[in-house]
């Protein structure tokens, strides 16, 4: 009888997948990437034919829950095509991560694709701070991603804030305004030591999921609530307002016990955790001969012994993994 659900060596049942589908980006995050970024080549990049029959493949495997990440996946040529393509694979959840810079003009063809939620990350309400945080970036185009999102009947909107100490912390209460006026929930993060970057010191700037909820609750009680996403977020409502307020604490409050998920990048590697540099090369899979999916599914199946128990991130500023946050996917 042929597998069905992917469990690890933990027990852990993994039905979540994270595909990347480019690692270029227009805007230049400091805690994502340099400002000056070598990308790859074109023919190091999977296809999206290969992205497509990866994602059938984990499918058949019990994923119920696939997101969408890059880099920004809405500057890969042709994306609405692959959205569309997964659109059909019968999903519970299909997501997007994505800066919102595009979604003016593509918010409305990526709901009638097929996709169901979108992720979208939002640092500042500062035009100067977003600048400086992004490099690039143009915090007005953004607003007008979010309200395109908005009118495009997507049901499922989350904002993502990566808080950082001295950085963005005290912008937590407007953004919180922010999400209640515009009824779309919002996700704070601490941030990930993914990379070597010079802008800030990862050490100091951490700012504790903790620290947040403390921030909040001068202004709002924080109400918890069992809801699951199927991610790593803790959630919160409060009694005025229908939005959820989430936390992601990789450092703080690590969530390894019920990881149900894993990443592809963009060339093909199987990330067995974001925290750990176990991966196998599916790209080499997929190029191979001769090319089966009996082959593709079973290296995914016996991928899941290299799963680790836990990631182990420090909180001293140190990078544990050298790879920048737009090679893995967010």
């Amino acid at each position: 009888m042929s597998q069905s659900k992917l469990t690890d060596r933990f027990g852990r049942t993994v039905n979540y997948v994270r595909l990347s589908v480019t690692d270029r980006c227009d805007f230049r995050c400091v805690y994502c990437m340099a400002e000056e970024m070598t990308f790859l080549p074109r023919q190091q990049v999977l296809t999206l034919e290969e992205i497509a029959r990866i994602a059938r493949t984990f499918v058949s495997l019990g994923t119920e829950k696939i997101r969408l990440t890059g880099g920004e996946p809405l500057v890969r040529k042709d994306i609405i095509e692959l959205v569309r393509e997964i659109g059909t694979y019968g999903l519970r959840d299909f997501a997007m991560t994505t800066n919102g810079s595009q979604l003016t003009t593509m918010a409305e063809p990526l709901r009638k694709a097929g996709l169901k939620r979108l992720n979208i990350s939002l640092d500042s309400l500062d035009p100067i701070k977003f600048a400086s945080i992004t490099r690039t970036g143009k915090l007005s185009r953004v607003l007008e991603g979010i309200d395109a999102a908005r009118e495009a009947g997507f049901k499922g909107i989350k904002l993502n804030t990566v808080v950082m100490k001295g950085g963005n912390d005290h912008e937590v209460p407007d953004l919180i305004e922010f999400a209640r006026k515009k009824n779309v929930d919002i996700t704070f993060i601490e941030e990930m030591p993914l990379g070597e970057i010079s802008e800030h010191d990862r050490g100091k700037a951490l700012c504790t999921s903790d620290e947040v909820r403390d921030i909040v609750r001068q202004h709002h009680e924080l109400i918890p609530t069992p809801e699951d996403s199927g991610g790593p977020a803790r959630y919160y409502r409060m009694s005025d307002s229908p939005i959820k307020v989430g936390f992601i604490s990789p450092h703080s409050h690590n969530f390894c016990s019920t990881c149900n998920r894993v990443r592809v990048t963009v060339e093909g590697r199987l990330l067995l955790c974001l925290g750990n540099e176990h991966s196998v090369d599916l790209r080499r899979v997929l190029r191979g001969y001769p090319v089966t999916d009996d082959k593709l599914r079973q290296t995914i199946i016996d991928s899941m012994d290299l799963k680790p128990e836990r990631h182990h991130f420090s909180t001293n500023g140190d990078v544990q993994i050298l790879r920048f946050m737009n090679m893995t996917g967010g």
